[in-house]
């Protein structure tokens, strides 16, 4: 039995002017249906834009769902403009994306859902805002996120409150990008970013029936976000589809080490199916004790539909280790120093010097000061980045040399070992969070694909980590899993109908 990772991160608009669309039922669009419509001057870019601030509008507060934390006011003005723009308009023309609250994008308060932060205005985009804005994306609207990103259970703000699980209002959307997860999920934009600590977009994109990557450690820059722990930090794309997720990847990614250029992933999506792949599943991580009946059940399932499609699936890897790696965690607490260096980026327009200034003065949601108090207490400013960290390398080595030993090129469990937490028992429900206990130590890249959904209706995930830079290989694995099973469905209360082009 894997015991608790990482205690410290666990227990720690108005409508538009604009003539309205026919209401109509429609599919989820997706990323290249909208850059489809927009190449052939279908729809405007601003009428669909348009048709998701309605959305957003008539769904978010009214519903409780929560995710919205705040729209951009240049939106109209950025759809019109890209609508004017002569030529090619970029491989994301005009797609709306949500971003969560700690990814800088100027003209908007950048809050890490902290009060403290809440007129706190970067002088510049984030390195990715500023690729995904070359590429034609539309910056929609900042998410609600777990304050200061402490919170793998839930998502709860100073800035912002409570968001909910789109699937079930009741229900946690996991942490601590939860906004852009039920946003996205909800139909709110098309695609949405996340960054991932310990499991912070995989596992609420496997709460919301959504496709979340967490890439190799350093593949994507993290310039202009606040951090929590930079050196286990990533960002990425949550999708509802795999395709979208490798479209946003291929923008925002840096190129891997030894190649002149970045990767297209879309471009390698199908050089890497299931048929002929050799595939582990880390028994420890899917121990029928300890999976919910319905988790189980979908695992076993997930399996077998790996083996249909002609992989060959070895029944359990056993990584050397596991037990004191896991028990190690390699999180050093240099939250202090991290973000203290991010907003002394801000200069003088900082409305913090030092963020134990939003402890002392009270500025946090309550349910943050068990994180918080950790943090001020043992903060650290000397923590190894990863590189130097030899435990984390050790735990690396002993990932892939299982692998290795096994002859398998991917492995595989459950994003989470049970269905989403009640919001009103999220701490004592809290288990099975699987994300944490491979991935950001290692550094390796998983995603997690739609796994269908429980007796209850909720979602479940099935998590896939590769070897390091092997991203296109997950998206393979994952667009050929999500072709032959097809478990995305939208949430019953937020369908996807009114005012859409398509």
């Amino acid at each position: 039995m894997i015991r608790r990772v990482l205690p410290y991160l666990s227990s720690m608009v108005a409508a538009v002017g604009t003539p309205a669309l026919s209401a109509r039922n429609a599919p989820e669009l997706d990323i290249a249906s909208v850059v489809r419509m927009q190449a052939q001057g279908s729809q405007s870019c601003e009428q669909l834009v348009s048709a998701y601030l309605r959305r957003i509008a008539n769904y978010d507060g009214s519903s409780g769902l929560n995710a919205i934390s705040a729209i951009n006011p240049d939106v109209i003005e950025e759809a019109r403009a890209l609508d004017e723009r002569a030529g090619p308009k970029g491989p994301l023309a005009c797609v709306p994306i949500l971003v969560k609250d700690n990814i800088d994008l100027a003209g908007m308060a950048t809050t890490g859902g902290s009060i403290a932060l809440k007129d706190s205005i970067p002088p510049d985009d984030a390195e990715i805002i500023r690729r995904l804005k070359d590429a034609g994306a539309i910056m929609i609207a900042k998410t609600n996120m777990a304050e200061w990103a402490f919170s793998p259970r839930r998502t709860i703000s100073s800035t912002h409150g409570e968001t909910a699980n789109a699937y079930a209002l009741d229900r946690v959307p996991a942490g601590s990008s939860g906004g852009t997860a039920s946003g996205v999920a909800a139909d709110f934009a098309i695609a949405g970013l996340g960054t991932d600590t310990g499991n912070s977009i995989r596992g609420p994109s496997a709460r919301l029936a959504l496709v979340g990557m967490r890439s190799t450690l350093g593949l994507v820059p993290l310039d202009g976000i606040i951090p929590l722990l930079l050196d286990h930090d990533v960002a990425g794309p949550m999708t509802r589809t795999v395709e979208d997720n490798a479209r946003m990847l291929s923008v925002i990614a840096d190129r891997k080490p030894g190649k002149a250029s970045a990767t297209d992933y879309v471009a390698e999506l199908r050089n890497h199916p299931l048929e002929g792949a050799r595939i582990g599943i880390v028994r420890a991580l899917a121990n029928p004790e300890e999976l919910a009946p319905d988790v189980q059940r979908l695992f076993h399932q997930a399996v077998a539909d790996l083996r249909k499609r002609g992989a060959t699936v070895i029944d359990d890897v056993t990584i050397e280790n596991l037990e004191r790696h896991a028990e190690e965690g390699y999180y050093c607490p240099r939250f202090r120093a991290d973000v203290n260096a991010y907003l002394g980026g801000l200069g003088s327009q900082a409305p913090l010097k030092d963020v134990a200034e939003a402890y002392q003065t009270n500025r946090f949601a309550p349910e943050s000061r068990e994180q918080f108090e950790f943090f001020l207490r043992n903060a650290r400013e000397d923590c190894p980045d990863f590189e130097a960290t030899k435990g984390r390398q050790e735990f690396r080595a002993d990932v892939l040399a299982s692998m290795a030993r096994q002859g398998v090129t991917m492995l595989i469990y459950p994003s989470w070992a049970t269905g989403p937490a009640r919001r009103d028992r999220a701490n004592e429900d809290y288990r099975g969070d699987y994300s944490q206990v491979l991935a950001p130590p290692t550094g390796l890249p998983a995603i997690t694909v739609p796994m269908g959904f429980d007796e209850e209706g909720l979602p479940a995930g099935l998590q896939i980590l590769g070897r390091p830079y092997s991203e296109a290989e997950l998206y393979g694995a994952a667009f050929d899993y999500e072709q032959a099973t097809q478990h995305r469905r939208p949430p019953s209360g937020f369908p996807p109908r009114e005012g859409f082009p398509g």
